[in-house]
């Protein structure tokens, strides 16, 4: 197996370009409780991957992290060199890309960070960092104002009720009672009888049904002749009420999504391993298996290692 070059990191002062800042809210974040800063940092890394880190470590939070950006402003790897050592970094533990849906008071939009540790990571620590993180991208309350500093104007003159049936189109409830007759004519309601047993149905639509669900209880298993329609429907309205079933609470939506290293899906963090999805960890892993031996300075390797180290701590 070739030997590990313990070489020093190639120096990054003759930057082709000065680096370009991200958009605001996006770009690099350095994530908190690092150690500090060494000669040793990033030693165990092969030699691209610990140029772009040393160089990527030097950056300052909100710099641009694109793989073009990180090509144009360092002179000796272009994008797809750079890409490779980005997606060998966050397997490595140093790196995390996300989505993040901020509100900066104008809608939610999304925004792409990287977060950087100079200190690698295992899987644990960085769902339990990003989980934490998410929470910090939901909205913040609004402060509430000082009621004495603000002169609250005075309220509006409280306008009446308008008065039931006085310029309003008739209720979902009530129609579907004066369609009961044209459904089936021994069901047929008066006006009258509609209004009577209007607020009966609307106890119904209360419920959650619609009109079609009101319609197929009132005439499923009609007898052949039904005396009295009006007190025929009363009975089925209050005996076929269905029960009250509360709102299905949707999932709360998500705000915070990490970047596959590999095929750049987007995900949970929980269910990413080594900045992978799972698709793409499996096929490392087949990858892996198959070249057991003779890889050398590869980043498998690298990440062994560094589970050793961190159990070992």
């Amino acid at each position: 197996m070739a030997t590990q070059n313990f070489s020093p990191a190639r120096p990054t002062s003759a930057r082709s370009a000065p680096y370009p800042k991200a958009s605001p809210g996006y770009g690099k974040r350095a994530v908190p409780d690092q150690c500090p800063p060494t000669a040793d940092d990033f030693a165990f890394l092969p030699e691209r991957e610990r140029y772009i880190a040393g160089y990527v470590d030097r950056l300052p939070d909100g710099a641009a992290m694109s793989i073009k950006s990180l090509a144009k402003c360092q002179p000796l790897y272009g994008q797809m060199a750079v890409g490779s050592a980005l997606r060998a970094l966050a397997v490595a533990g140093h790196l995390r890309q996300v989505r993040c849906a901020v509100d900066g008071g104008e809608g939610i939009r999304w925004v792409t960070r990287t977060f950087w540790s100079r200190t690698a990571r295992d899987n644990e620590w960085w769902t339990a960092f990003l989980a934490a993180e998410e929470g910090r991208c939901a909205p913040q309350p609004a402060e509430p104002v000082a009621t004495d500093a603000v002169e609250a104007p005075p309220s509006a003159p409280a306008l009446p009720k308008q008065r039931a049936g006085e310029s309003q189109g008739p209720s979902p409830a009530y129609l579907a009672l004066a369609r009961l007759g044209r459904t089936d004519a021994r069901l047929a309601l008066s006006a009258a009888d509609c209004a009577a047993l209007e607020q009966l149905a609307a106890r119904w639509f209360a419920r959650g049904v619609d009109a079609d669900y009101l319609t197929r209880a009132l005439i499923a298993g009609l007898p052949e002749a039904v005396d009295s329609p009006v007190g025929f429907v009363r009975r089925r309205l209050l005996d076929k009420l269905p029960p009250f079933l509360p709102a299905a609470q949707a999932p709360p939506a998500r705000r915070l999504m990490v970047e596959c290293a590999d095929c750049g899906a987007y995900g949970k963090a929980e269910v990413f391993r080594d900045g992978l999805c799972g698709p793409c960890l499996r096929s490392a892993q087949g990858l892996a298996t198959e070249e057991d031996s003779g890889a050398g300075c590869d980043v498998q390797d690298h990440v062994r290692r560094l589970r050793e180290q961190l159990r070992a701590h």
